[in-house]
């Protein structure tokens, strides 16, 4: 009799077999998965007390069926089918890069990332960690930056929920036996995060360690990373973050090791979930031009050097530490609301994704950025509002216009098919014409305060003024607009327009 499962949904099968010696170190489990002419085949893993399982994410409607191998004679050669039907209400699939800087679900539902970062919040109490959930479900995010690995670093000192692997009598963690219930947790969190719509961004390394996690051999590493992909890569909202601040751990994982690591999670992830590393000094980004990497993850402060990545890359570009609102004593967590809201412009109308943090001083040391839990800043109500005005048209993705040209060095301008935006920032003119339609028509144009979050008609008004003027050569050129008409504004900074063609109902 075949299981019934919703298409991008988790199939789990699971088999009772030997638990004796080491199963994590000794047994190799995995199922191929069969439909029509096509073979998927899927690593599974061991859970402990006996229990081997395997996790399989259909893509595809129909009557699909399985058979499992291992190098134990008795879970191998275990049969099984499922019934794959269509995507429940609500799912579209995992997310994947699409038209070379953008993103979008498997059904082409356009994905733009609004992000946040809670570094260790699964090894926080559980109460803090419905608190998260409860934040997250009321707030503007739609991806969550978060460890498998819990963090040693100011403001984050705790001992966490769960080890990550066995403690041994004298204190120290068995780096080659997993503690299984922790595992379960993390997964289930992600499962939560799931159903609720949020992309989880899994960082699988960082440098921030006291329990010896980031000091593994090469062989745990390779032995760690094949075993979190075989528990959570079947979960569709899964997507892979390398290392935060990878550079920070070269002196124990070479640059080579990076490179194999991308291949491991290629090797046992059939969804192709997005993979990316994070840079910690600003001078050492990965060489994402590399096949393996699927977009540029980045921490970086200066939002106007997007259009330089795209161009460097190729490739989408997710500023995911562009700074964090807060009050902290550190350089990078103590930008104010309202700057962080200006980063964002800036990074979405030059083409880029952004990421949030917050890092303000708690007498618990319960830091959004940290441990998750609540939310104090500004930023948030704003970051929620331009993501209902850039979602409300995403169709292609967000492209640059006259990415070559100085002017869009200063003022940001982007474009998807008809509809434009053009950010501002910290300029105040009072007339504007750059970037406007060269086509007159029936055009919606509206003046956006990105910080009032308000949305005000504007009519068309006439070009502005302008004069002939010589360049290197001795010839002239007109400085002509382009554009059908022109722009009266307000003369303050901080502002955006959208033109989009009227929406007939």
């Amino acid at each position: 009799m075949s299981e019934q499962v919703s298409r991008w949904d988790v199939f789990e099968f699971s088999i009772k077999g030997p638990a004796g010696g080491n199963p994590y170190l000794d047994v190799n489990f995995a199922a191929t998965f069969s439909l029509g002419n096509r073979d998927v085949t899927v690593p599974g893993f061991y859970d402990g007390d006996g229990v081997y399982k395997v996790r399989f994410c259909p893509d595809t409607e129909g009557e699909w069926r399985f058979v499992t191998t291992s190098t134990d004679k008795a879970l191998a050669g275990l049969s099984g089918q499922l019934s794959v039907g269509p995507a429940k209400s609500g799912v579209h699939g995992p997310v994947r890069v699409r038209n070379q800087f953008h993103f979008a679900h498997a059904d082409g539902k356009p994905y733009l990332p609004f992000g946040t970062t809670c570094y260790a919040w699964t090894h926080q109490t559980v109460e803090l960690q419905e608190q998260t959930f409860k934040t997250l479900a009321d707030g503007p995010f739609n991806k969550i930056r978060m460890g498998v690995f819990p963090k040693d670093y100011i403001y984050n000192t705790n001992e966490p929920l769960f080890d990550v692997y066995e403690k041994r009598a004298d204190g120290s963690h068995d780096l080659d036996r997993p503690n299984f219930e922790c595992f379960r947790h993390f997964e289930t969190q992600i499962g939560r995060l799931m159903d609720m719509g949020v992309e989880a961004d899994i960082i699988l390394f960082h440098p921030y360690d006291r329990w010896g996690y980031c000091t593994m051999t090469e062989e745990q590493d390779f032995r760690y990373l094949r075993y979190i992909v075989a528990r959570i890569a079947a979960y569709r909202n899964v997507w892979w973050s390398l290392a935060n601040e990878y550079d920070f751990l070269l002196d124990t994982k070479p640059m080579e090791r990076w490179d194999r690591f991308f291949q491991i999670i290629e090797e046992g992830d059939p969804l192709r979930h997005p993979k990316s590393i994070h840079n910690g000094d600003v001078d050492k980004n990965y060489d994402h031009r590399k096949p393996w990497v699927d977009h540029v993850c980045i921490q970086n402060w200066d939002v106007k050097k997007t259009l330089d990545w795209r161009a460097a890359y190729g490739k989408p570009v997710v500023n995911d530490e562009p700074e964090y609102e807060g009050n902290i004593p550190k350089e990078w967590g103590n930008i104010d609301g309202h700057e962080l809201v200006h980063r964002y412009w800036l990074t979405l109308c030059r083409g880029g994704y952004i990421g949030h943090g917050e890092t303000f001083l708690d007498a618990n040391d319960e830091l959004w950025w940290a441990k998750g839990g609540v939310l104090h800043g500004e930023a948030p109500a704003r970051i929620a509002f331009l993501r209902n005005i850039f979602e409300e048209d995403a169709v292609n993705g967000l492209t640059p216009m006259l990415e070559r040209g100085t002017t869009y060095k200063r003022v940001s301008a982007v474009q998807d098919g008809d509809v434009r935006y053009i950010y501002f920032g910290e300029h105040q003119p009072v007339e504007w014409a750059l970037g406007l339609p060269e086509k007159d028509g029936d055009w919606e144009i509206d003046l956006i305060d990105v910080w009032n979050m308000t949305v005000t008609p504007l009519e068309k008004g006439p070009l502005p003024k302008v004069h002939p003027q010589r360049i290197t050569g001795g010839s002239h050129i007109t400085n002509q607009f382009a554009a059908a008409f022109g722009l009266k504004l307000p003369g303050r900074p901080y502002l955006a327009v959208r033109i989009r063609p009227r929406k007939t109902h």
